[in-house]
């Protein structure tokens, strides 16, 4: 911890690379009922403010870019100002698809970021640690995401029949912040929109771009809010933590 305290302590002279926080806020919500969950209270507060903070404490972090739908553009920006955010923050209209939701944040970042790093707006149990690390992982690989091995067996199946059964020792679920070189990431997203390629993550993009992405030590904790059984393991761990 104290050697990511020194690089990306802020200096007169920039001794790190100026990264941009993506994140990512754009989506419909569909599998959570309809309901943005992005708004939903975790521990006396809404989900996204709770990722937005962790984002805004991270010190490998300096400005953050939110890409919204339209409807809430304002809610957003009103969210940001309740919960005192101290870096500077730009709330940009979405896309049809995460790709493109994120490609326009990308694109609403500062020229000066070097590095661009995404975060899913529904993980709000990041840490500010996990972050930095990532951060700094990316600056040695260009494209970084951190992961945790995979505990369930997983099946390839198709119409309900079993194809295939992966080893497991070779699975992993990445996580957010996924973090790239910028230009590498914004050439990356515009190849997948044009190719209409369905990507889930960005990672995704940029491998298919034929580039290498480098897996750091993912957090458990660090879990996405998909559905409302997730808000309830969520409220568990802030409690496990004594927040």
């Amino acid at each position: 911890m104290n050697l990511l305290k020194k690089l990306f302590r802020r200096t007169p002279e920039r001794t790190r690379p100026y990264c941009a926080a993506l994140i990512a806020a754009a989506g419909s919500s569909t599998r959570y009922g309809g309901e943005n969950k992005l708004l939903q209270e975790l521990g006396g507060m809404p989900v996204l403010a709770r990722t937005l903070l962790a984002v805004d404490r991270a010190e490998s972090i300096d400005e953050i870019v939110i890409a919204a739908r339209e409807d809430e553009l304002l809610t957003y920006a009103q969210l940001c100002k309740t919960f005192d955010l101290q870096k500077p923050v730009k709330v940009v209209l979405g896309g049809a698809t995460r790709t493109e939701s994120v490609l326009r944040a990308a694109c609403e970042a500062s020229p000066e970021a070097a590095l661009l790093a995404v975060q899913d707006g529904a993980r709000p149990l990041v840490t500010s640690a996990l972050i930095d690390e990532v951060v700094l992982a990316a600056q040695q690989y260009h494209a970084a995401a951190p992961a945790i091995p995979v505990t369930d067996t997983v099946k390839v199946a198709v119409n309900g029949v079993v194809e295939s059964t992966p080893e497991r020792s070779k699975l992993f679920a990445v996580q957010t912040p996924q973090v790239f070189d910028a230009e590498l990431l914004k050439a990356a997203l515009q190849d997948a929109l044009r190719a209409n390629a369905a990507l889930t993550d960005d990672c995704s993009a940029v491998e298919r771009f034929g580039k290498e992405v480098h897996l750091t030590d993912g957090n458990a904790e660090n879990i996405k809010i998909t559905r409302p059984l997730d808000l309830i393991v969520a409220e568990a761990i802030l409690q496990s933590r004594g927040e």
